[in-house]
């Protein structure tokens, strides 16, 4: 009598657990979808879905790839591409990485408030980030020794930066690395010589300012048409097909609700 009642108490505990994981998703990635789009989506989702919990963790798109490959991740977010050699990985762990686009991106160039510059060019921007320029004065500024702030080396933003506007050249060896969006803006807020790069969704920080880069502001109509340079894709990274709450949520994203809210937090919808 003891075993049975032992096993079916065993059993319940177990039933309980499944349920417990089932209403839990873990979402790992990208910091700019991470520190400020993903949870508002999060929370609106659990508004129609009482009982779900959300492990969000916000370090870098390297990582949420990385979780999804070492399996401590339903959904990845990305604002870059999986690599190559990262594919390769999964498939050697049988692990089958599925991108799907949540949202789309412009890659703003910003500068302090007080900064008199009003427009960069494509090869200015080059020349400050890989430290060929590194005075306002070069770039018809008042002067001053310009102060480069990027991303740190786990972030998509920082590799998608690289290849869109500095033709995959390096950063000057005096920027500095920081850890998410927020950070960049808080620094060049600071900083009346202060230069980084964030999402869209972060140039409304108190002391900065988003440059045009040949005339073209980040917006979400330049982003849709093409014509601001530094758009980019930004992605969900599953294991093959979703399922249960992971296809749950992605589903939401990318759905009307979860598009106006999108647009609402700064991104660019995808339809």
């Amino acid at each position: 009598m003891k075993i049975k009642y032992l096993a079916v108490s065993l059993a319940l505990v177990a039933t309980g657990m499944s349920s417990a994981n089932a209403d839990r998703l873990v979402i790992k990635g990208s910091d700019t979808l991470g520190a400020k789009l993903v949870p508002q989506l999060a929370e609106h989702f659990k508004a129609q879905h009482p009982g779900t919990t959300f492990d969000i963790a916000a370090e870098g798109s390297t990582t949420g790839i990385a979780a999804i490959i070492d399996g401590t991740a339903e959904i990845g977010m990305s604002s870059r591409r999986a690599k190559t050699s990262e594919v390769g990985a999964a498939a050697a762990k049988g692990k089958n990485m599925k991108p799907t686009v949540v949202a789309y991106d412009g890659i703003a160039v910003i500068v302090n408030s007080s900064n008199p510059i009003k427009g960069l060019t494509k090869k200015q921007v080059e020349q400050i980030f890989t430290g060929d320029v590194t005075d306002w004065s070069a770039v018809g500024g008042s002067g001053g020794k310009i102060s480069i702030y990027t991303r740190n080396t786990s972030s998509g933003t920082y590799s998608d930066f690289k290849e869109l506007a500095m033709k995959k050249r390096d950063y000057a060896g005096g920027s500095q690395k920081m850890a998410g969006n927020e950070q960049i803006a808080s620094e060049v807020g600071k900083n009346p010589n202060g230069i980084g790069y964030v999402g869209m969704a972060y140039t409304k920080a108190g002391g900065v300012k988003a440059l045009p880069i040949d005339g073209v502001t980040p917006s979400i109509k330049t982003v849709q048409a093409h014509s601001y340079s530094y758009w980019r894709p930004t992605f969900y990274y599953t294991n093959g097909e979703p399922s249960g709450l992971a296809k749950e949520f992605l589903d939401f994203t990318i759905g009307s609700g979860g598009q106006k809210i999108v647009a609402q937090v700064g991104f660019v919808p995808i339809k």
